[in-house]
């Protein structure tokens, strides 16, 4: 089936331009005005207009709110499942992102009273803009939206927000997933005031799928045969990126570095070609550790750019470093990456997701979120996003009460039995990585679930998703705030004591006193000849190490003192926070343990604890 062009659909509000009223000409009544683009929907699934209406309204529940929206979930559901079957051509031709960008514009703004206020809304900020920019000109060293070839956007262009973008995610998850819908958002939109414009939504999907390309016609390891699915996701120290070091002892080899959603792969450079690569198995259920790491010469720990991986499949750890200029960022995108196969094996362990489909599920999403992070990378060039705002299990891994929500995630995928055109699963077999064992699966022609069944499945998910992201951003600030004090706070602490000082007259006193306690002591050890005791003074040689080992052995002395330090200033601010009632929480939490320990610890007999230390 032919796709419809939207070259210029969806410019002026939620419908396509040119559609509005065209449902009052099939001679179906006008609710609410919701009946506007029905032709566009008619359309692209052949159709007809009261054939639309009738089907959603056997489903509907009369009793439910938002008839509008609810309509357009299912029309645009339905209209997804066939774009979805043919979903490569309809990226290349441009079609997939600009009729999914309609379907979010008319989710976001279903009826002509939410496009009025969202004219209105847009009025005022412009007027708003034009105040800013009269008085002051703070903004001028704003880099370019994405970059330097990205069309530069006018306020008057429509553009989604992010429940719209979550809406879509959740029934197309090649665009995000439900799971991280929001954090994706937000890493997209940090430079345009959480608005996406169709500009960047359209290079954001072409670059998934030029990514898909890329890493698929990457060569694989010499010496490795894949699993018949397995994917290159990452790779690293070719002759087209930028190097790979593996340091054994006092050595270092360069290499190239491939991640797949089963291994990592590491081939050492050779005269001509690769040696043949070793394989690190990340889906063993053994203990994993992938931690950060410095390298340098005679191994001073120099340059925070390398990865330490230790496992009992390996005799000794090791150790990658992603030499850079200034940052560390191909090193944090490694580590996380690699802790993403870690976690996603380890999530299908724990929850004995053992059928195939449910499996390769899971890896579909595990995939699509590493194409949208690869594809994030090129957008952002000039400010590269947190990798794990993509990824599924690194982000949940990390924030409070993530386990709820991959909880959440395990109880949905136990329910998936089969294959739809709109699921992870569908979308890599279009995208040419598919898993044989899964790909005879029969498919839904359709998507079967209605609308009430589909949110009623959502919903417990992403209220979890809501509380843990609240949570997050409460425990992101605190985290900002012991980060600034930690350098801070001793030179503050310093001025404050110096400031609130206050001369007692007992001072000068307790001082005399102590010089005359120390003659006093220095003369009894003069009586006693105490000098004669000690008539040899044994002075210690150096060490064994070398000057640079000394040198190494003082930073990681300086780095543990400047460690100590820092902790015990944040000691002492928690414990004033907690004199002060700063916390009232945590300060009803004490006063109550406190005011019950009181009265147990005065009424226990004491020779009790004398007999226990004696029997002890």
């Amino acid at each position: 089936m032919n796709m419809v062009s939207g070259g210029s659909e969806g410019a002026n509000g939620g419908w396509p331009t040119g559609l509005h009223g065209s449902a009052a000409q099939g001679g179906v009544s006008c609710k609410d005005s919701v009946f506007y683009g029905l032709c566009y929907y008619g359309r692209i699934l052949n159709t007809p207009v009261e054939d639309l209406v009738a089907e959603f309204e056997e489903e509907w529940k009369p009793g439910n709110n938002d008839y509008s929206r609810k309509l357009v979930e299912f029309c645009s559901s339905k209209a997804l499942s066939i774009i979805c079957s043919n979903l490569q051509e309809n990226i290349v031709n441009g079609s997939f992102s600009r009729l999914t960008f309609d379907f979010m514009l008319a989710w976001e703004r279903p009826t002509s009273a939410d496009e009025e206020s969202y004219s209105e809304s847009v009025a005022k900020e412009r007027e708003d803009k034009k105040v800013v920019a009269e008085g002051s000109q703070v903004d001028d060293d704003i880099p370019l939206f994405y970059s330097d070839i990205m069309p530069l956007l006018v306020s008057s262009e429509p553009s989604i927000g992010e429940d719209s973008f979550v809406w879509l995610g959740s029934v197309v998850p090649f665009v995000c997933d439900v799971c991280n819908g929001r954090f994706t958002f937000e890493a997209l939109t940090a430079s345009t005031a959480n608005r996406l414009h169709f500009p960047a939504y359209d290079r954001f999907i072409t670059e998934v799928h030029k990514c898909s390309k890329y890493l698929q016609n990457q060569e694989r390891p010499k010496g490795i045969i894949f699993a018949d699915d397995e994917y290159i996701l990452h790779m690293d120290g070719t002759a087209t990126t930028q190097r790979v070091i593996r340091h054994i002892g006092g050595a270092s080899w360069p290499g190239r570095l491939t991640l797949t959603n089963y291994a990592l792969y590491f081939e050492t450079s050779g005269i001509i070609a690769y040696e043949d690569a070793l394989k690190i198995d990340l889906s063993k259920d053994i203990d994993h550790s992938v931690r950060p790491a410095s390298t340098g010469p005679w191994g001073a720990p120099l340059f925070d750019k390398a990865i330490i991986y230790e496992s009992s499949q390996l005799k000794e750890s090791m150790v990658l470093e992603f030499p850079e200029m200034t940052s560390s960022t191909r090193r944090d995108l490694w580590l996380t990456l690699m802790k993403e196969v870690i976690l996603l094996h380890q999530f299908l362990q724990i929850h004995k997701i053992e059928s195939q489909i449910q499996a390769w599920e899971t890896h579909a999403r595990t995939i699509l979120g590493i194409l949208r992070l690869h594809a994030a990378r090129e957008m952002l060039r000039i400010s590269s996003p947190v990798p794990t705002s993509f990824l599924i299990f690194s982000l949940f891994a990390d924030l409070p009460k993530g386990d709820f929500v991959l909880e959440e995630l395990a109880n949905s995928l136990k329910q998936v039995n089969s294959i739809n055109p709109c699921s992870p699963s569908f979308i890599l077999r279009q995208l040419n990585m598919e898993n044989p064992s899964v790909s005879s699966t029969a498919v839904r022609r359709g998507i079967e679930e209605s609308v009430d069944d589909k949110s009623d499945t959502l919903s417990s998910l992403e209220s979890t998703i809501q509380q843990v992201r609240e949570e997050a951003k409460e425990v992101s600030a605190a985290k900002a705030t012991v980060e600034g004090l930690k350098e801070e706070g001793i030179s503050d602490s310093i001025l404050v004591l110096m400031c609130t000082w206050q001369h007692r007259e007992w001072i000068g006193k307790a001082i005399a006193a102590f010089l005359v306690w120390t003659v006093g002591k220095m003369i009894k050890e003069k009586q006693e000849s105490s000098r004669d005791k000690c008539t040899k003074i044994v002075v210690c040689s150096g060490s064994d190490q070398t000057p640079m080992e000394t040198i190494v052995s003082a930073q990681h002395g300086l780095k543990t003192a400047q460690a100590m330090v820092q902790t015990a200033n944040i000691t002492m601010l928690k414990i004033r926070s907690i004199l002060v009632a700063r916390s009232p929480k945590v300060l009803d939490a004490f006063v109550n343990s406190w005011l019950l320990s009181s009265p147990i610890l005065f009424s226990f007999p004491r020779h009790l604890i004398q007999r226990y230390d004696t029997h002890g």
